[in-house]
């Protein structure tokens, strides 16, 4: 906990302008509130006195202004408190933000995306309140204690003492209660993050929910994560409340102590009337720090707890950096060879095992195979998404742990089974990869792609907007869409993951031809698993548990009768 609150305050501290004005503005306005008793107990004597009106008038004006000035610089510092806190908060943003662009792909494999989003954002917001009630009370506090101490002092150091000492019993009080409730609140800022994950994916998922009749048990789990979300709630504010009630007992103590020696020592002519009216005024000014700090130590707590979540993701290693002598792709023939490789994303657990492969410059590859034989991941570990844990992989002769990282997925193309689109317009997805091209580059890789006959028929043409989940059009049409962008990009190399699994027939075959145009002369892979898109390839491999089983044209495989011909006449039993 001490560690995650040094953390917050070394992002806090970038503002050390907005700090000391902070702290400024509290020193003034917490003055003006010390000021106050004594001109109360003041204007108190003079009325006891007989004094005439002119001399209680005086005070009440003096009053008056010191409590305007209060309030002003009392609003100055919430002004400031709330910009520390909304500026620090944008830069733990910004952190998170950064961090997760350099996050290698596994952590998004093996992390619900709900969660993640949910320290982005509800964790963010927490730790913001957490700070903006924590600072507004621990620099009026501090300022209010030492200046309640000076004053009382003054007025009687005896009194003042007894004051002093319910302070420990408070803070001790306060701190054994927040022990036992930091885990439950981590506990609850988790169960948050599980319920924002899986609410995503029902949300999502709404149509195979409903399709499968799921609803029921999905209701059932929710109710299950929100019942643990309100079991921990309930308990963490439970025991946080106890505090504030619990140092206002002890206060109301001291202020019942003070109250009887002050009578005492005013029977005794040791003390006013006024000394003691403004004496329990500084009594209960001096408990009121405590009485904040303990009243939003709840959400310092559930803001303590979110900070740990979000530094949690800061402190995971990114991915490996580029070696130290790596070099820059910057022309490539398309030569890529796998030699020995073997890799596992579970240790144990091995994928592809001793692969070989020699794919030769301006050949296309077609990779087939049932779920799970390691498709894909030769794609991951291309792109260099996952390393290989031994052999390794070579593009023109050079591995490819030695190009950087930026320079070799630069060379790739990529059309994924799962499309993506991000809020926009079409024009602007089609050139996420070429941002300065051409209205006629767009338009003839569309064309290319097949795309622009139904773009043209849309409202707005290429300015129309689409959502990231591409509501608004079919997804057939996002994956043609994804296919623009590609051609629009021309590079050297492509990737083809079921690049046509959301397409008619008839649109396939269009896309084919397009194709057939845009892997001439580039080095392709092609994953496919219907095989009548890729019937053409010059090599189709066929692999099975992570090795190659069979390999050759569409015709030799047939020929062969083996695992290929099987697979291929499932799909065309005839």
């Amino acid at each position: 906990m001490k560690q995650t609150i040094r953390r917050i305050l070394e992002y806090v501290g970038e503002y050390k302008k907005l700090i000391f004005f902070s702290a400024f503005s509290a020193l003034i306005s917490v003055t003006g509130m010390l000021f106050a008793p004594l001109i109360i107990g003041r204007a108190i004597d003079d009325m006891a006195a007989g004094n005439g009106a002119k001399e209680v008038f005086y005070s009440l004006c003096l009053l008056l202004a010191v409590y305007l000035c209060n309030s002003f610089f009392l609003w100055l510092l919430n002004y400031l408190t709330n910009r520390i806190s909304y500026y620090t908060v944008n830069r733990l943003r910004e952190s998170l933000f950064d961090k997760l662009s350099v996050l290698p792909l596994k952590f998004y494999d093996q992390n619900a995306h709900g969660d993640t989003i949910s320290r982005f954002i509800n964790d963010a917001d927490t730790v913001s309140d957490g700070l903006l009630q924590g600072f507004m009370a621990l620099l009026q506090g501090i300022v209010t204690i030492l200046g309640s101490i000076v004053f009382m002092l003054y007025l009687n150091p005896a009194m003042t003492v007894i004051v002093v000492l319910s302070a420990p019993a408070s803070f001790f009080t306060a701190r054994f209660i927040t022990n036992r409730s930091q885990n439950l609140f981590r506990e609850q800022a988790k169960y948050l993050g599980d319920l924002n994950g899986y609410a995503e994916e029902m949300i999502e998922g709404q149509k195979i929910v409903k399709a499968f009749l799921y609803d029921k048990r999905a209701i059932e789990q929710f109710r299950k994560i929100n019942a643990g979300l309100y079991e921990a709630g309930v308990k963490s504010q439970f025991i946080s409340s106890l505090s504030n009630p619990s140092t206002r007992v002890i206060n109301n103590l001291a202020y019942t102590v003070v109250g009887v020696c002050g009578s005492i020592a005013a029977i005794y002519g040791h003390l006013t009337a006024g000394g003691i009216s403004s004496f329990l005024i500084f009594t209960v000014i001096f408990a009121k720090p405590f009485n904040d700090i303990t009243n939003v130590l709840t959400q310092m707590q559930s803001a303590v707890a979110s900070a740990q979540r979000i530094f949690h993701i800061l402190d995971l290693p990114p991915e490996p950096p580029s070696a130290p002598n790596a070099v820059s792709l910057e022309s490539c023939g398309g030569h890529v060879e796998f030699e020995h490789v073997s890799f596992a994303y579970q240790p144990g657990q091995h994928l592809i095992e001793d692969f070989n492969l020699d794919v030769k410059p301006g050949s296309s590859i077609a990779i087939v195979g049932k779920t799970g034989a390691g498709k894909t991941t030769l794609v991951n570990l291309l792109m260099r998404f996952y390393d290989v844990d031994k052999g390794s992989i070579r593009i023109d002769g050079t591995d490819i742990r030695n190009l950087t990282r930026s320079s070799l997925r630069a060379r790739f193309g990529m059309v994924l089974q799962d499309t993506w689109l991000f809020d926009g317009t079409i024009r602007d997805n089609i050139a996420y990869a070429k941002p300065n091209a051409s209205m006629q580059e767009i338009v003839a890789a569309a064309k290319e792609a097949g795309a622009d006959s139904f773009i043209r028929k849309l409202e707005k043409g290429y300015d129309t907007e689409i959502s990231a989940d591409g509501e608004n059009i079919s997804e057939g049409q996002k994956q043609l869409l994804t296919i623009a962008r590609v051609m629009l990009a021309n590079p050297p190399m492509l990737i083809l993951d079921e690049a046509t699994s959301n397409i008619d027939t008839y649109t396939e075959m269009k896309i084919q031809k397009a194709f057939t145009r845009l892997t001439a002369g580039r080095t392709s892979f092609v994953i496919a698993h219907r095989l009548s898109t890729i019937r053409n390839a010059a090599l189709i491999l066929v692999m099975h548990q992570g090795r190659i089983v069979e390999s050759g044209t569409h015709e030799e495989l047939l020929k062969k009768k083996g695992y290929y011909a099987d697979l291929y006449c499932s799909q065309f039993s005839s």
